[in-house]
């Protein structure tokens, strides 16, 4: 018996790129049966994103495993009156498109729900379906430089720095699938569905909770000069003696107290919140002493040591090293779910779908055989 704990809902996805397909893919894993619904020819953009293998993009493996592809034009009667049907069989709908595309296209919540009042409808937009940039395009870099993220990101007297992964898309997405589930728990209870929406510039805000609260309370964050962002010795990135880096995040007394046993400097106890600034003893002693080894030296000076000082790693080292490996997250089929459960095993994903591989069963369990999906195919439709 199946015991991923989503395996009786059904899933329909009308978005692609990065924030949705990750969402649903999320609830693939978890034995979701996701089926992904794209334009018959085209298919989502990611199938063509390099690097690719046999004709097929590796980012859009990685975000669509565990899916079904059916591929339907929704901007004809005869498509939308197919969605319709497979509407009524489905627990969950995620569209990421921009506010009210969905209604024009007779096809909104309020429509759905009439079809399937048990039906949870979860919108991911840019900026939210109010307010004066509703209708703007946008992509992650936008969505955190408008949050203040950005701007916090980078050295003190340089230019903001655009992070190494699209934070705002993985915090929407994330968010997206915390909405479905809370919206199903509810449905439990009332046997109703709803329609929930997020936001990837929402997304981006509710990641800086600590740099609003420090705002709030009149003591802003400042790019590389805050305790979070490269502002104290204590929490820092260091230089090693081969040009690589090791970050130093010894915020508590004990662990800062643990660094300056091991490394020697007892004299630097005192120094634990100094500036990181240059020209200040304590910080020039520290990039001192990090330049005296390297970056392997120094990670086997702190092996037995209870502080918090690790080696910068490249993706490529981080894949191989002991901790990654460790937690068991790397497949043929790419990132496995970070989370273990006593209760159900991690799930071992079948292959990214080809773009409408699954059209034919799926129109068949809707009453359509062969005859009329060569029709349909013939007109465009599928």
């Amino acid at each position: 018996m199946d015991s991923h704990p989503l395996r009786s809902l059904r899933v329909l996805d009308l978005s692609r790129l990065l924030p949705g397909p990750y969402a649903s893919r999320i609830l693939a894993d978890f034995g979701a049966e996701v089926i992904k619904i794209e334009r018959p020819g085209e298919g989502d953009w990611l199938r063509y994103v390099p690097p690719l293998e046999d004709g097929e993009s590796l980012l859009f493996r990685a975000l669509n495993r565990g899916k079904k592809s059916l591929t339907l034009n929704l901007k004809a009667d005869e498509g939308r009156t197919i969605f319709l049907r497979l509407v009524e069989t489905a627990d969950v709908l995620l569209e990421g498109f921009r506010p009210g595309t969905m209604k024009r296209l007779g096809l909104g919540y309020e429509r759905l729900a009439q079809v399937n009042p048990r039906l949870i409808y979860c919108a991911l937009t840019g900026y939210g379906s109010e307010g004066p940039y509703r209708n703007r395009p946008g992509h992650d870099l936008n969505y955190i430089g408008l949050a203040g993220l950005l701007d916090l990101t980078g050295p003190r007297d340089g230019p903001p720095t655009i992070p190494g992964t699209p934070i705002a898309d993985i915090a929407g997405a994330l968010w997206a699938v915390i909405g479905i589930l809370l919206a199903l728990a509810a449905r439990e209870r009332t046997g109703k569905g709803q329609r929930i929406e997020g936001s990837l510039l929402g997304a981006a805000l509710a990641s800086l909770p600590f740099a609003v609260a420090r705002h709030a309370g009149g003591r802003p964050m400042t790019r590389g000069g805050s305790d979070l962002t490269g502002g104290v010795v204590c929490y820092n990135i260091y230089e090693t003696a081969d040009g690589r880096y090791v970050t130093l995040a010894a915020l508590e007394p004990e662990f800062w107290a643990g660094f300056c046993h091991a490394v020697g400097r007892e004299d630097l106890l005192g120094e634990q919140f100094a500036q990181a600034v240059p020209g200040n003893p304590a910080f020039e002693a520290l990039r001192d002493l990090f330049r005296t080894r390297t970056r392997e030296e120094w990670a086997e000076v702190f092996a037995g040591v209870d502080t918090c000082c690790e080696p910068v790693y490249t993706v490529a080292e981080a894949v191989e090293s002991e901790p990654v490996r460790a937690l068991g997250l790397l497949g043929q089929a790419g990132l496995l779910p970070p989370l273990r459960s006593s209760a159900w095993p991690i799930r071992t994903p079948t292959p990214a779908p080809a773009l409408g591989q699954h059209t034919e069963p799926i129109l068949a369990e809707l009453g359509h055989d062969g005859a009329a999906v060569t029709r349909l195919r013939d007109r465009g439709i599928v």
